[in-house]
């Protein structure tokens, strides 16, 4: 069985659900510590042909917090983001069948960040026709006070994964030789970000999903999903 893990995101870059289509059981953290300069509840869409950041506003809370316990702020206004997405792909050719999409996740009623991203992931993944099974992180029998690649062992091992598959940022995480001591694969895939029209502007790589997906048909969404390369191995501890 073919095992990823990542942290939640919302509306995140094609290359994460080219991960979850990849494996067999996805996993999400819930229980790891929250990262301000991180991509958790913002990315980036298109605006006059230049990448433009948008973001879900949460309620102040301690540097250390988990995700799962980090809230939406009570300013955030919904139709406000929905609004900025309505604005930048309005002209985009998918645009109609996009945005009740898109009204759905960001309508949905969840105060609680992670409940609310997690609702957004399956909603694309159902979109896209993705049937990985997706787990909750906090849902599994290890010890949770375990770290970085301690955990990803232990997650492993718990789910009887014979590989585990990681994005390619992850590569300098991990230690080949540990795995393969606990009779895992280790396997990254590196994503192809191909080039698509948007809207007559140089094409912008790496934006969310969302973007893809106004700018592509479903059948050509999916296509792309199975864009990227599979790279072996993770550093050496020598």
């Amino acid at each position: 069985m073919k095992l990823g893990i990542m942290q939640p995101y919302f509306c995140p870059y094609i290359g994460y659900f080219q991960l979850i289509a990849a494996v067999d059981v996805f996993v999400v953290y819930d229980n790891v510590k929250y990262t301000k300069k991180g991509w958790i509840n913002r990315n980036r869409i298109l605006r006059d042909g230049k990448d433009s950041v948008f973001s879900i506003p949460l309620r102040k809370d301690s540097d250390f917090t988990s995700i799962s316990k980090r809230q939406l702020s009570g300013e955030f206004r919904r139709t406000k983001l929905l609004n900025q997405f309505t604005e930048a792909y309005r002209k985009a050719p998918y645009f109609a069948s996009v945005y009740p999409l898109l009204e759905q996740i960001i309508a949905f009623d969840d105060a609680n960040l992670f409940g609310y991203i997690r609702y957004s992931l399956h909603a694309l993944c159902e979109h896209l026709d993705i049937h990985t099974e997706i787990k909750i992180a906090s849902d599994i029998d290890i010890d949770h006070s375990l770290k970085s690649q301690d955990k990803v062992l232990a997650i492993c091992e718990a789910l009887h994964a014979h590989t585990y598959v990681n994005a390619i940022g992850g590569w300098e995480l991990y230690r080949a030789e540990d795995f393969r001591e606990n009779n895992l694969a280790l396997q990254f895939i590196r994503p192809k970000l191909c080039s698509y029209p948007q809207l007559g502007f140089p094409h912008v790589p790496g934006l969310s999903i969302i973007d893809v997906l106004m700018f592509n048909s479903v059948d050509k969404s999916k296509q792309l999903l199975t864009e990227f390369e599979w790279v072996e191995g993770g550093i050496s501890s020598v």
